[in-house]
């Protein structure tokens, strides 16, 4: 097998990968880099029922990313988890050092560095679109920036800081004018799907962020850039992840 000739090996663990940009990202890493004992291989799993048996396999693995809809579920599995995943629940990135699974977050990060220097002076609130481990991630960077949240969600309203879709008004965009999308929904092939938001309401002064980076500008990005709204995707903090990543897996 290849990982046999392998010093070191890192990866992608997810549901469906064929989307993912990290495989490329850390394959052109490493040429560029002149990284010759490295290797990213992308890794689906239909469940995390045999994972820790699918590893043990991979001898010459130092650490992975998370990806929809492990990063949650993956915290059963760790050995250690850092303050930051402790505090957001949720882990997109695992270091592996002698046997321990040492759980991390670098999607807060990213994403805190992606907009810190976009913000204009009136953004001052957001609202989340889903509640997933991305979703917490946002969330535990927004609190960082001191810019005061809400999470929109289909069900599930845990709390005042809740509020279900069909229940957003006009008053929402204009209080909560930073709207991010941290669902799937429009992410490629489902390039036509919208979050089920009324598009009417955006505005000129609203921010959309959608964290989904294929395809570039997804139908929620373009709407808004219709109504005039600033946006913004996730490359950029994707790329920023991944940097943290590999940076905690070299220290």
């Amino acid at each position: 097998m290849i990982f046999a000739f392998m010093k070191n090996v890192y990866g992608l663990i997810g549901k469906k990968l064929s989307h993912s940009f990290s495989k490329e990202y850390f394959t052109k890493k490493f040429q560029s880099e002149n990284f010759k004992d490295c290797t990213y291989e992308l890794w689906e799993l239909d469940s995390l029922d045999n994972f820790k048996n699918f590893f043990n396999e991979k001898k010459f693995v130092k650490g992975f990313n998370v990806t929809i809809p492990y990063k949650e579920e993956i915290l059963l599995y760790l050995d250690e988890l850092n303050e930051d995943v402790k505090m957001i629940g949720a882990c997109n990135c695992v270091k592996i050092v002698n046997g321990e699974w040492i759980g991390y977050n670098t999607d807060w990060w990213g994403f805190l560095k992606m907009i810190e220097n976009k913000l204009e002076s009136y953004h001052s609130a957001a609202m989340i679109l889903g509640t997933g481990g991305a979703s917490k991630a946002i969330a535990y960077a927004l609190k960082q920036l001191n810019i005061p949240y809400i999470f929109i969600t289909r069900a599930n309203k845990l709390s005042e800081k809740f509020i279900l879709y069909d229940e957003l008004e006009q008053e929402h965009f204009e209080q909560y004018n930073i709207i991010i999308n941290t669902t799937p929904v429009g992410m490629y092939p489902e390039v036509n799907n919208l979050p089920p938001i009324p598009i009417n309401f955006i505005y000129e002064k609203n921010f959309v962020i959608d964290i989904i980076y294929n395809p570039e500008k997804t139908l929620l990005l373009q709407k808004a850039e219709e109504k005039g709204a600033k946006i913004l995707n996730g490359l950029e903090m994707l790329n920023l992840q991944a940097e943290k990543s590999w940076e905690i897996w070299q220290e």
